[in-house]
């Protein structure tokens, strides 16, 4: 059934039935379906870019903003980042399992209202930190997401091999060095972004003079984020952790942003 915002359901649509060319080639090394699902993706990128350009035209001074916005970026991204994957790198996995997220986004973001926006009124006079600290997270959570997807298929290619189940299927992915190198560079892109995006709210409280926000759970867990992070970096080149380590550590650290994006709603300062 479509919602009143047609457009997005097109776009969400398109997507589903580009996912599913996809998984025809993930199964069974269709050519033509890799085809047809990768020239649907480049049309919902159209689609997407199109339906993000409109939402911020129609309020372009950023007077108004909501997380629907935050989270279909999220959603362009991953399909920017992914079609770039698939251009220069031809690693059809990764480009599926990350769509398979994007996809995800899109979808759970219909229950966010697109109407029920936020008025930056309280910070008027630092409204341009405050664009930047929401560009620089999003790119972050990104980033960080892509990561998390290449330690997924680190964790996946090594139980198979660990137990010596072979599959044609296992022939297509790279090298489990290759994936674990992917995975630390795109945590090396995430994390910089996300101090960033921290950096930015703590001058955006500051400037306020809103010092009690300082000890907000919100700023406190996102600090708490970064550092998971700096201990997966210590393990990764410091210590010389195992690629199986670092992967787990990688993935828990993940989990931990999700639950902290998800619960912003309750913190003072996101309100």
């Amino acid at each position: 059934m479509f919602s009143k915002y047609w457009f997005y359901d097109a776009i969400l649509y398109v997507y589903a039935l580009s996912l599913l060319f996809y998984f025809s080639d993930f199964v069974d090394a269709n050519r033509r379906a890799k085809r047809i699902g990768a020239g649907l993706l480049v049309f919902v990128w159209i689609l997407q870019t199109g339906f993000l350009l409109v939402r911020i035209v129609s309020h372009f001074d950023m007077t108004l903003f909501s997380r629907f916005e935050y989270w279909f970026g999220v959603s362009w991204l991953l399909v920017t980042v992914s079609l770039v994957i698939s251009r220069f790198f031809r690693i059809e996995f990764i480009v599926f399992l990350v769509n398979v997220i994007g996809f995800g986004v899109l979808a759970l973001n219909l229950f966010t209202n697109p109407n029920a926006k936020v008025k930056p009124a309280a910070w008027e006079t630092t409204r341009e930190l405050l664009i930047v600290h929401i560009s620089l997270i999003t790119c972050s959570f990104a980033a960080l997401t892509i990561g998390a997807v290449f330690s997924g298929m680190y964790l996946f290619l090594h139980r198979r091999l660990k137990f010596k189940k072979w599959s044609q299927t296992l022939l297509r992915l790279p090298s489990l060095e290759l994936i674990d190198r992917y995975a630390f560079r795109w945590v090396l892109v995430g994390m910089p972004l996300l101090a960033l995006s921290l950096s930015v709210a703590v001058a955006l409280i500051v400037l306020e003079g809103r010092w009690n926000y300082l000890l907000d759970w919100k700023v406190i867990s996102s600090f708490s984020a970064l550092a998971m992070y700096c201990v997966y970096l210590i393990q990764r080149v410091l210590l010389e952790r195992t690629g199986w380590q670092t992967a787990q550590w990688n993935l828990v650290c993940f989990a931990f942003l999700i639950v902290n994006s998800l619960i912003n709603p309750m913190s003072k300062f996101h309100q």
